[in-house]
């Protein structure tokens, strides 16, 4: 058993600690400066404490917790599990990937793992190649987003632990579902937080909003950055994950030559070659940044893709109208068109929200559309609104159908938020569980007090009553209704046009591409400014057209082509009408059609 110490003189492990055969075992200090080590047998299921200089923890390095943060550590042995997919080699997000985000605590009134694989069925039919786990590192209480972990390693215990997610990933595999799980490695918890006991793992260098930053070029960072590293290649081997998601790599405050995200892709790639598997690492970062997913030998970091939250803020606005905020960015045609087309709203150009120029531009004759995730919700965009309103609590019917339909008709990997294609009744609200008093209650507070300038906040649920994780938690006997059922089918059917031709999908770089995947975006309205009519999406050529009416009376235009064919029409086929060259669509209709014809 190998433990870094670095602050601790005597290291010792403690084997079934206050119990009847607790036994302590002395560590020694290896080569290592800060390493300790030495031959203990510590049986799978055993509970057990670090001794430094005299105080006992747990683990933070652990896989088990299931007395919580503060208590013993448990022994978990990854070679106890029988898989059944060792046929499985993993699935890229450039093949017609559809990522689907999920928080295992509320996607099922149980929020357990094995409750979620019961769900899996659902996603199948719905046409999803990739289930992202929201982050299940062990955190202090029962319920939470999960961002406050504090045991990097270890699967939070009442969603089942480290064999509920060998069982989760197992099924999931089996039905041809690729696994993602995101990890945040830019901060810690602030309840069972016990790293700095063991060594610089934080520093007081660097802030991020969420206080410390995580020690990536500090003295001692060589360590961190190798815990780091060893954590995220655990996940991915142990538990047969296909990738990871990497929380606000912004908040990586790195000022090394060789960047830890660098450090981390190659490091993953790695893995994956060893073992004959795709893994892909996406990274959420509002840089605006293409090098973040441009590969090592062209000169960029290496991530496999990237969350693009720019694209969620035009259609936001386009379907919601609310402009304040980081919404101000987005608030006129040009800004939805320039943002479709280019993947970044700021590309360089000034950002009215930061007050400073931002971005870089995309250079699609070399940078693939699919490595940009992009999304009409996100756990982000709807939990951190005050009262967690989803799109559905915002406008009709109609418009949810009209955002997916232009979602699903964009070059980039689309991504849905659980319970989006459903339209749910339930929002998805901000919850802690904390057992400290006086850290739950300054968490209450805080929420409320940044929400207080907001012009759409509204009142603030406490984060600290159960009430509104229950609030959260998805009603799934609505998606069998109504509207909800009708939004399930036209999921189901623009996933799988998606799927079923090729110019629709994520496409690859084209040479010479001045846009994204060559889409062309044009946003129809009386004037610059307002009322917004329509928007028209077309790509390739021959391919296809997609387009939604926004107003509420029926609407024609002409199109620079003659659509041939309707491929999928929105809420039914009478409500849209080819004529040569002219759409007709009644209010708040959508469609899809193609053309052969150059």
């Amino acid at each position: 058993m190998k433990v870094w110490a670095p602050n601790a003189h005597n290291v010792s492990v403690v084997i079934n600690p206050d119990g009847k055969h607790e036994r302590i075992t002395a560590l020694q200090p290896t080569g290592e400066p800060g390493w300790f080590d030495s031959w203990v047998h510590l049986l799978h299921g055993e509970d057990y404490l670090l001794d430094l200089d005299g105080t006992r923890l747990p683990d933070p390095r652990c896989r088990w917790m299931p007395a919580g943060v503060h208590g013993p550590s448990r022994c978990w042995d990854p070679s106890t599990v029988s898989w059944s997919d060792k046929h499985w080699r993993g699935r890229s997000l450039r093949d017609s990937a559809v990522v689907y985000e999920l928080h295992v605590g509320t996607f099922t009134q149980e929020g357990t793992l094995d409750s979620a694989i019961e769900r899996l069925g659902h996603l199948v039919e719905l046409g999803i190649t990739h289930v992202e786990l929201m982050p299940l590192a062990a955190f202090d209480g029962i319920h939470g987003w999960g961002y406050d972990g504090v045991a990097i390693n270890a699967v939070h215990d009442p969603y089942g632990g480290p064999d509920a997610l060998c069982r989760f990933v197992d099924e999931c595999h089996a039905r041809g579902l690729a696994v993602l799980l995101d990890v945040v490695h830019n901060h810690l918890g602030p309840s069972g937080n016990y790293w700095s006991n063991f060594g610089p793992f934080l520093t007081d260098a660097h802030q991020t909003p969420w206080g410390e930053a995580v020690n990536l070029d500090a003295p001692g960072s060589d360590d961190v950055r190798q815990i780091l590293i060893e954590s995220a290649l655990g996940w991915l081997r142990d538990f047969h994950l296909d990738g990871l998601r990497l929380d606000a790599v912004h908040e990586l405050v790195d000022n090394r030559a060789l960047t830890y995200l660098e450090e981390l892709a190659a490091s993953a790639q790695g893995l994956g070659s060893a073992l004959g598997r795709t893994i892909e690492v996406i990274a959420e970062s509002d840089r605006n940044d293409p090098r973040t997913v441009i590969s090592f030998a062209a000169g960029g970091v290496g991530m496999t893709a990237q969350w693009d939250d720019d694209v969620h803020h035009a259609l936001h606005w386009l379907f919601t109208g609310e402009s304040s905020g980081y919404y101000v960015d987005f608030d006129s045609p040009a800004a939805v068109t320039h943002t479709l087309e280019m993947a970044f709203r700021h590309d360089g150009d000034y950002s009215t929200f930061r007050g400073r120029s931002h971005g870089r531009p995309v250079d699609f004759s070399k940078v693939d559309p699919w490595r940009f995730v992009v999304a009409t919700q996100t756990h982000d965009q709807i939990g951190n609104r005050a009262q967690g309103d989803r799109l559905s609590a915002l406008v009709d019917i109609n418009r949810c159908a009209g955002a997916a339909t232009l979602l699903f008709c964009l070059p980039y990997t689309p991504m849905l938020f659980m319970g989006e294609e459903f339209a749910a009744d339930t929002p998805w609200q901000f919850f802690t569980s904390y057992s400290e008093p006086e850290l739950g209650a300054a968490v209450t507070q805080g929420r409320r007090d940044e929400f207080a300038n907001y012009e759409w906040a509204g009142e603030v649920p406490d984060p600290q009553d159960r009430a509104t994780r229950d609030a959260s938690v998805l009603d799934w006997s609505t998606s069998k209704t109504g509207d909800h059922q009708r939004l399930v089918r036209w999921y189901r059917t623009m996933i799988k046009l998606r799927a079923d031709n090729p110019t629709l999908s994520s496409t690859p770089a084209i040479p010479g591409a001045r846009t994204a995947g060559r889409v062309k975006v044009e946003v129809i309205s009386d004037n610059d400014d307002q009322p917004i009519i329509a928007i028209v999406m077309r790509r390739g050529n021959p391919g296809f057209v997609g387009a939604t009416n926004l107003s509420d009376v029926e609407q024609s235009f002409e199109l620079a082509i003659a659509p041939e064919r309707i491929e999928a029409a929105w809420p039914k086929k009478s409500s849209v009408r080819l004529d040569g060259y002219t759409v007709r669509l009644a209010a708040g209709a959508s469609i899809v059609a193609s053309w052969t014809r150059r």
